[in-house]
């Protein structure tokens, strides 16, 4: 279903993105943004489920400025080199390279585009709300977002945490929501990474009803009004 293609950045950096194309027309675009552990093989499955409910889905390669083709596992060394990546990370950069993904999708199907991220990516969706054009947006478990929460979305966002989640405190969340009544935040009795199928944290019932809301929110946002 995939295929790889390149971005160019405004800043003319050049970076490599997965491509999930689904059958026949889409009905949007998705920008899918990747953990800490590069556009590995669960992220790339990520995006060919979206592109199987309709998504045109694009993956940027956002840590091509660090070290190009990331894919990682998550444990052992893997794990050890995915959280060297954490301080090196820079966010305008990685606003850039989302919206250069924005841009490609937009270009190939003349469609709406969202955004949806997960840990790191979930991060930068808030920004991608925040700082970029995108219709909609949706983050996983973003840990930065409560350290963002000045930060108006210009777009309909939603955000899904776990109760159970020791890296994101809930008061930090309670403040976004606060702040920013109008997001749709939800919390399942789940900790980090409950999304992520091929990990310890893997909660299957969360998994199913954040997705299953997600691609509701998507849908009332992206699809064009007949």
């Amino acid at each position: 279903m995939g295929e790889r293609v390149v971005l160019r950045a405004s800043d003319g950096h050049e970076l490599g993105a997965y491509i999930a194309r689904p059958v026949g027309e889409p009905v949007a675009c998705l920008v899918v943004i990747q953990e800490i552990f590069g556009v590995n093989a669960h992220i790339r499955a990520v995006a060919d489920g979206f592109a199987r409910d309709g998504f045109f889905a694009v993956a940027p390669a956002v840590f091509d400025r660090i070290e190009r083709d990331v894919e990682l596992e998550y444990s052992g060394p893997d794990q050890q080199k995915a959280m060297s990546f954490i301080p090196r990370l820079n966010a305008d950069t990685g606003v850039m390279d989302v919206a250069a993904a924005i841009d490609y999708a937009a270009r190939q199907t003349g469609k709406k585009v969202g955004v949806v991220g997960y840990c790191y990516g979930g991060s930068m969706a808030w920004l991608a709300a925040t700082r970029l054009a995108p219709s909609a947006a949706v983050g996983y478990y973003g840990g930065l977002i409560p350290r963002l929460a000045e930060e108006a979305p210009k777009a309909p966002v939603m955000l899904h945490f776990g109760r159970e989640d020791a890296h994101i405190p809930a008061e930090g969340v309670n403040r976004v929501q606060a702040l920013h009544p109008e997001v749709e935040i939800h919390w399942y009795d789940a900790g980090h990474a409950f999304n992520r199928d091929v990990g310890p944290g893997y909660r299957p019932e969360a998994a199913k009803l954040a997705r299953e809301r997600t691609v509701a929110f998507l849908r009332q946002h992206l699809e064009a009004v007949s």
